[in-house]
């Protein structure tokens, strides 16, 4: 217990799924926590329910992480921990059917939010110090053939990421600054596809066996792995991938 004690941490989509475990997992472990998520109702919610703060937020508009900022600065006064997990992608598309528009719409939603979160982040952090964290994807070290846009997004989180950390290590700004890299994951969002899918039970299958461990993550195992990247245990990580998918990528 205590791990993030006295700390204040952002998770942005923040409602449900990982985003919601992340928010949890901190807020057991001794942080502030401010949820924010599109979903207004269900971010007030969760904040409330941790004793911490709920906003609606569109993270892929700049004057929305602008609104943001600036409520935690005149709240908190300070930000300490970031988690950029607001993403997601489009049904399956290859390079051939997705048009210019979709791919727009995928960049917006998984790296523009990353990119603007990233850079009010530093503002907020580079007098105290902080650690944001980026949530990517396996597809942003290992490509879909299915999904151009969203591999493309996932790859610039990834690049993205390890370019704000050496900025802000040269810098000397004592923010480290890292990814994660879920496998397919049990979320409702994934529960619900699984579902209406014609072939649900083989589709659940096929994905359980791209995974060499055997089974799919849960939303919780996400979660710690970000509470580490939060807390002073990874002091010394920054420009890391930290890579949670049961052997996908191997």
């Amino acid at each position: 217990m205590g791990r993030v004690e006295g700390k204040i941490a952002l998770v942005t989509g923040g409602a449900d799924g990982i985003g919601e475990a992340a928010a949890r997992l901190l807020a057991a472990e001794g942080a502030t926590v401010i949820v924010t998520d599109i979903n207004a109702a269900g971010a007030a919610a969760l904040g409330d329910s941790l004793g911490g703060l709920g906003l609606a937020h569109d993270a892929t508009s700049e004057e929305g992480w602008r609104q943001v900022a600036d409520t935690v600065r005149d709240r908190f006064g300070r930000l300490d921990v970031l988690v950029n997990n607001v993403g997601g992608g489009l049904p399956d598309g290859n390079i051939e059917q997705r048009t210019l528009d979709d791919y727009h719409t995928v960049m917006r939603r998984n790296l523009d939010s990353v990119f603007i979160g990233c850079k009010l982040g530093v503002e907020l952090m580079k007098d105290a110090g902080g650690s944001i964290i980026n949530l990517s994807s396996v597809h942003g070290i290992r490509a879909a053939p299915h999904e151009a846009g969203y591999s493309a997004s996932k790859g610039g989180v990834r690049l993205l990421t390890k370019s704000v950390a050496l900025h802000c290590a040269r810098a000397g700004y004592r923010i480290r600054v890292n990814s994660v890299h879920p496998g397919y994951i049990l979320t409702g969002r994934m529960k619900a596809w699984v579902a209406r899918s014609h072939n649900g039970p083989d589709l659940l299958a096929s994905l359980v066996a791209q995974h060499p461990i055997g089974f799919l993550g849960e939303p919780e195992d996400v979660a710690g792995a970000i509470l580490y990247l939060a807390s002073d245990e990874s002091r010394f990580m920054t420009g890391s991938e930290l890579v949670i998918d049961g052997g996908f990528t191997l």
